[in-house]
Formats: structure tokens, sequence, C-alpha cells
């Protein structure tokens, strides 16, 4: 019994002791520093680090207890809220989508892709993705710190232009008129 006690303590504390670790290695990419682009400088504070509290975070917050589902479903419905797409493809996420952008029709299969989360460890392939997106489309791609060779991958990738690593999900922009450019960003 008491094996058992400290075994689930200390698998909670390791879970924290991750946590800091990955924040405190990504410090010095905070807030965008050293992001030259405005327009990629105000998505990371407005969007992905904006911290203010929004109105629906309090009805969020109920939807799960874990810490990671809560923190990117946040910034999910940061996205939908920034985004205002027609069109989601539904996903566990669809209360934070809904929130973020209340015009917003969920629907399992989507002809073109507007804003889509993706699981990096999925099956379905992202060749059928690329086909789906234009200049305007954004995926969200969770679970990068699994697959690091495929994020890579991604990132190099010539259909997508700009990335943001956040460690537990990178977000992928692909709109051809601009610079092609990784980041990474402590979330």
């Amino acid at each position: 019994m008491l094996i058992s006690f400290l075994f689930c303590t200390f698998a909670v504390d390791m879970k924290k002791i991750t946590r800091y670790l990955v924040w405190l290695g990504r410090i010095h990419h905070s807030y965008g520093f050293g992001i030259q682009s405005p327009t990629d400088y105000a998505f990371v504070r407005f969007v992905i680090n904006e911290h203010s509290p929004y109105y629906a975070y309090s009805q969020l917050d109920d939807l799960s207890d874990e810490w990671l589902t809560r923190k990117l479903g946040k910034l999910y419905f940061r996205l939908a809220n920034w985004r205002q797409p027609s069109i989601i493809r539904w996903d566990e996420y669809a209360p934070y989508w809904q929130a973020g952008c209340r015009k917003v029709s969920l629907k399992k299969d989507i002809d073109r892709i507007e804003l889509v989360r993706y699981d990096i460890q999925e099956s379905e392939n992202l060749t059928s993705i690329y086909n789906k997106v234009d200049d305007k489309s954004v995926v969200v791609i969770e679970k990068i710190f699994k697959d690091w060779k495929q994020w890579h991958e991604i990132e190099h990738d010539p259909r997508t232009v700009v990335t943001f690593d956040l460690y537990y999900c990178g977000i992928v922009f692909f709109d051809k008129k601009r610079q092609k450019k990784n980041y990474k960003v402590n979330f």
C-alpha cells in the first residue's frame, strides 16, 4: 500500500518536473523574443501566449481535470477566436472550438481545411491534409514531442511555410506569400 502511494506520488511529481524542465529549456523563446516578423510576433503574443482572461475560460475550465487538456483547449479556443473559421473537423475539443467561434460548423469529413487539429500519431496520411489546405489554412499537430522526426519533416516540407513548435503541439501555416520560417515557442 505504501509503495503504491509513493509510486503514484512520484509519478505525479515527475510529470510536474518534466513540465517545468520543458518550460525552463524554452525560456529564451518566451513572449516572441527573437521573432522579427510583426505578424508572427503578434500571433505568438496575442494568440499563443495570451494570458488575459477570456469570456469563456471559466466554463471551459470545467470540461477537463487534466492540465494539458485545459491548456491546449484554451489555445484552440484562442485559435478559433482569432481565425474565425466557418467549418472545422469535429473532434473531442469541439466545445473549445465552438466557444471561440460560435458560427463554426463541426463536421466529420471536410473538403477544405481552414483550421484543424491533427495528432502526429494518427494513421491519417499527411498528404491527404496537404491536399485540402490553401494559403489561409492553419493546421495544429498535437504530440510533436512523441515523434520529432516527423515534426522536422513537416517543418522542412516545401508545402509548409511558417511553423511554430510549442513542444506539446505544432502550428503550421501555408501562406506562400510569406517567407519560410520555423519558430520554437515557450508555451
